[in-house]
């Protein structure tokens, strides 16, 4: 049941990540639309009015940290919830949260962890919470 969950801007420049995050959230039961790189991101965002964006750090063109600056600087999109999805390193991690960043899961990540971090931040963004109080790291297991 696409979309009953709500949709998904999910932004990282390799493929195949896209796909496994695209799949585990579609089986959830969220909507998602994929981009390639910031540029990508910015260009389709407003016509895809997404309620949770992720964003890989290290892309072509514009990298997720710009994407986020430049997502909260417009008032379109200040109000949506961002999550990094990268290796989450201390720089990424405070650079994240100067842009604004919701919140953060490091790669690897296990698919429930995904999840429940996606949920969440629906739920948040339903609830209009203020941009840049950054969740914790959600650091890989295993």
């Amino acid at each position: 049941m696409p979309g009953l969950s709500g949709r998904v801007l999910v932004v990282d420049d390799n493929k195949v990540i896209r796909q496994l995050i695209r799949v585990n959230l579609e089986l959830e039961g969220f909507e998602v639309v994929t981009a390639a790189d910031g540029a990508e991101c910015l260009e389709i965002v407003h016509q895809v009015r997404p309620d949770v964006i992720t964003l890989d750090v290290v892309m072509p063109r514009l990298d997720g940290l710009h994407t986020a600056s430049r997502l909260r600087a417009d008032a379109r999109t200040c109000h949506v919830p961002v999550a990094i999805i990268s290796a989450c390193t201390q720089y990424e991690v405070d650079s994240g949260r100067a842009a604004g960043v919701d919140a953060f899961l490091a790669k690897p990540f296990e698919p429930a962890a995904l999840v429940q971090l996606v949920r969440r931040l629906m739920a948040r963004g339903a609830a209009a919470a203020a941009p840049g109080d950054a969740e914790p790291v959600v650091g890989p297991t295993g």
